[in-house]
């Protein structure tokens, strides 16, 4: 899973704004699917592959590096045991999706120039994700999106210019009555949209090339409270290697845009200076915007100039995938995915990465193994399955990013994403009762997937199926930090399987001899038992809600 070093900064605007206002339909009968199969899904077979993936051996999978190529290697020859094909032409290896990235590290202190005053990266702002902004010192093509919310209700987009390849700028948090009152929930709890990840992420998917999310916190309390962020901000952020998009560019030309953004978070004088006005004006704009339950007149941004200074690292890496051909209906698709990357190396220990994502990425392999078999015995699935095991995902999603921009069958024909992402632990919330499994996004793009999901756990594997973390409002925003997220940004019905974090997340300690291997396996039985049915119903599950 995507380490979120940025929930702190997420935290941090969270607190900047608290502490600144303290001034469906059924599903169809399942599908018979054959117990013997599900069975073939032992503790045994996934001890196996994860005991090898998440060995020293591997050095980590760090994406672009060694051990993640040996890892992609050792995959493909099991998909290749499996007698799965391999659908990538020209590759060298036809279980092998090569993809370009570029790291980016800071080389010096960040800069924007408005005027005669400049505003310097650690004091004034801080930023993170991919560098897109220029490393010397260049205009900025500056647009304001209030609070770069877009919702049924609320929409700062609506009705404005294209945001493709301009720099957006907006404030924290929602709409808010100054008394702690927000407008989208109507009480004190706070909406996905005050993430700064929620908004980052909407401005990325509209093509924007950064986003700056102005406070209202002073100097002091800024720096304050960033403090903490800044080790995390010296070390380099990846993107794959698609151009930037350029205001006129119409189409993506195939590409989407990348991974993470750069984003910056201001305290509010800064803030204030680049839209031309106050913090009190800001405060104003922010008590009206409740009032009048829509954005009122807009900050005109003024001219600045901004370098970020950095330097660049290209690598390359691959995805691996298996595909199992399907019979009457093997045009669709279902894609049943994981990320077998993990960080690497870092002060010479090795972190192997063992539950985040070899427990994920050996369900799968038990999953390719499972359906082979009922497709040898005359039982493959209607439709065709993709067995989807991508890199990069701990760099920022950049092999599903990369995959869903070049995918093997039209994204069109794909029915839904099964994203399995660390599911071979018990979290502290679900100490004495491990039989649970967290569910994320089931709901979100199809009532059809979320009951067909339930009825698949109810008739087979009976574990208590916890939603805490697809609440929009759940601080962790799981729902945007695993490669299910790239296909639901495209409107295909998704479902990310987790047990959670623990206190081994991210760290060397995350070795095979702390995975609960039974409890692996009945979670992966879950997901076989879904993806059977998604496999062989009349249907494909019905989309009845918008793209995020």
């Amino acid at each position: 899973m995507k380490k979120h070093f940025l929930v702190i900064l997420l935290a941090t605007a969270s607190q900047l704004h608290t502490n600144a206002q303290n001034r469906g339909p059924a599903a169809q009968p399942a599908a018979p699917a054959a117990p013997g199969f599900a069975a073939t899904i032992t503790a045994a077979g996934l001890r196996q592959d994860l005991t090898e993936l998440a060995s020293d051996a591997y050095e980590g999978r760090e994406t672009g590096h060694a051990g993640q190529r040996k890892a992609a290697d050792y995959l493909s020859r099991q998909f290749e045991q499996m007698g799965l094909l391999g659908p990538m032409n020209g590759t060298g290896n036809a279980y092998q999706q090569p993809f370009g990235l570029v790291g980016t590290t800071p080389a010096a202190a960040g800069r924007l120039q408005v005027g005669a005053a400049t505003f310097v990266s650690g004091q004034d702002f801080v930023s993170f994700g991919a560098v897109t902004l220029p490393a010397s010192a260049a205009a900025a093509d500056p647009v304001f999106m209030g609070f770069g919310i877009e919702t049924e209700r609320y929409n700062d987009y609506a009705g404005q210019p294209d945001v493709r390849g301009r720099d957006v700028l907006v404030l924290q948090g929602e709409p808010n009555n100054g008394l702690g009152r927000n407008l989208l929930s109507g009480n004190k709890q706070e909406s996905e949209w005050t993430s700064v990840f929620r908004k980052a992420a909407l401005a990325r998917d509209k093509g924007a090339r950064s986003l700056t999310v102005v406070t209202y916190a002073t100097p002091a309390a800024f720096r304050k409270l960033v403090r903490p962020t800044l080790p995390y901000l010296s070390e380099p952020t990846y993107g794959l290697t698609a151009p930037v998009l350029q205001p006129d560019d119409k189409q993506y030309q195939g590409q989407v845009p990348p991974a993470y953004i750069s984003t910056l978070i201001t305290h509010g004088p800064m803030g204030a200076t680049l839209l031309g006005t106050t913090v009190d004006a800001l405060w104003r704009y922010d008590k009206e915007s409740y009032q009048l339950g829509r954005p009122p007149a807009r900050f005109q941004p003024v001219a600045f100039t901004v370098e970020m200074p950095h330097q660049r690292e290209e690598l390359t890496s691959s995805n691996v995938l298996g595909f199992l051909e399907g019979t009457d209906k093997k045009d669709e698709v279902l894609v049943i995915s994981a990320h077998y990357d993990h960080v690497g190396v870092l002060h010479d220990t090795i972190y192997n990465g063992a539950d985040d994502d070899g427990s994920g990425t050996s369900a799968v392999l038990a999953l390719a193994r499972a359906f082979s078999a009922a497709k040898a015995a005359g039982q493959g699935p209607r439709r065709s399955i993709l067995f989807l095991l991508n890199s990069g995902e701990e760099k920022g999603l950049l092999g599903s990013e990369y995959y869903t921009g070049h995918p093997v069958r039209p994204l069109a024909h794909t029915v839904a994403d099964l994203n399995i992402d660390m599911v071979g632990r018990t979290d502290k919330a679900h100490q004495g009762k491990p039989d649970y499994l967290y569910l994320i996004g089931s709901n979100r793009l199809s009532a059809e997937l979320h009951t067909l999901s339930e009825s698949a756990n109810a008739q087979n594997t009976r574990l208590r199926l916890d939603y805490k973390y697809n609440d929009p409002n759940d601080p962790e925003q799981l729902y945007y930090r695993s490669d299910h997220y790239n296909f639901a940004r495209h409107g295909i019905p998704v479902i990310f399987y987790t047990s959670g974090l623990h206190p081994d997340y991210h760290k060397a300690t995350d070795d095979v001899d702390k995975i609960e291997f039974d409890r692996l396996a009945e979670r992966t039985r879950l997901v076989f038992f879904t993806a059977w049915e998604l496999a062989n119903r009349e249907q494909r599950p019905r989309v009845d809600a918008p793209k995020p």
